[in-house]
């Protein structure tokens, strides 16, 4: 299968990767997760790291996009944006891939922020950004045939299918991991569930934005 081209995901995954190596062979991950990482604490205590060099809280949700774990961690994140990215991008052009990553980092971290408001534990890693990107994936190449239900529209029920059974896996492997949605280096259950709700709100009215009518010039 190729893929097509995709400029704007290659462009964030080799700065993605960069950013790994540079603080993987130095030794700063750790030192990474705590000034650029999602601290969801710092929103309700904006002087929680007062005296340090670290990111405003306000850019964490991006700057923790560029941190990840592991050598697993950051790799699964690069295939998944890779083989979604470059489809999505192609439907929906650069700028619109690009809003979906930015508006579900945000989103991600929003959903975190809502589970656990008090937690000073950060959270790394592009997963809640990725996730936004493969909601628009999963409706656009969807192969399965969806009725309408009653009032509710096919697209609107494919949409419900969607949301319902990501909600449902990711809930399936919080329990099966045992992991915490809040702990550096483990799941974030709530933010991968943020991000692709954000992906699937956006997908619509990204697409008519990307083939909206021009107004024709009159000669």
């Amino acid at each position: 299968m190729k893929l097509p081209a995709g400029r704007l995901t290659n462009g964030i995954g080799a700065i993605t990767v960069a950013a790994f190596l540079l603080l993987y062979l130095t030794g700063q991950v750790d030192n990474a997760a705590i000034v650029g990482g999602f601290i969801p604490a710092r929103l309700g205590d904006p002087a929680l790291l007062d005296g340090m060099a670290a990111a405003p809280a306000w850019l964490t949700p991006l700057s923790c996009t560029f941190i990840h774990a592991g050598w697993l961690h950051i790799g699964f994140n690069m295939l998944m944006l890779l083989f979604c990215g470059r489809q999505v991008e192609h439907v929906l052009g650069w700028a619109g891939t690009l809003a979906l990553y930015v508006v579900g980092a945000y989103g991600a971290c929003l959903a975190q922020w809502a589970i656990d408001p008090g937690s000073t534990n950060p959270m790394v890693g592009a997963s809640g950004a990725i996730s936004a990107i493969i909601a628009p994936y999963a409706l656009l190449y969807s192969q399965q045939q969806v009725r309408a239900i009653g009032p509710i529209s096919s697209n609107l029920v494919r949409v419900l299918w969607l949301a319902g059974a990501w909600i449902a896996v990711q809930l399936m492997i919080g329990l099966a991991s045992g992991a915490g949605m809040s702990e550096l280096g483990q799941i974030a259950i709530a933010a991968h569930i943020g991000g692709f709700l954000v992906g699937l709100a956006l997908t619509r009215p990204l697409l008519r934005w990307r083939f909206r009518k021009k107004p024709r010039a009159l000669h």
